[in-house]
């Protein structure tokens, strides 16, 4: 889901890790997110914000996870600018 801002989109993601490799898929509204790290101290979510900074061509640092930090469930700020 994305709920737009200005030049801000706010994401609500299901993440799921441990998977052979990363990945972001894109279907509709819903966007995938399959990581291979695991979710030990905060690494499958540093994974996560530069996995998606990637995805979307933009820097990291625009990339902030909003809530969700020990949950599958997370809403990231992705920042234009």
């Amino acid at each position: 889901m994305l709920l737009f801002g200005g030049l801000t989109a706010l994401v609500k993601y299901r993440v799921s890790v441990t998977f052979h490799k990363d990945f972001v898929k894109v279907e509709g509204t819903h966007i995938y997110v399959g990581l291979k790290s695991r979710p030990k101290k905060g690494k499958a979510n540093a994974d996560l914000v530069k996995k998606l900074a990637k995805y979307f061509g933009i820097p990291s640092s625009r990339v902030k996870i909003i809530s969700g930090f020990k949950s599958r469930e997370k809403v990231i700020e992705i920042r234009e600018s």
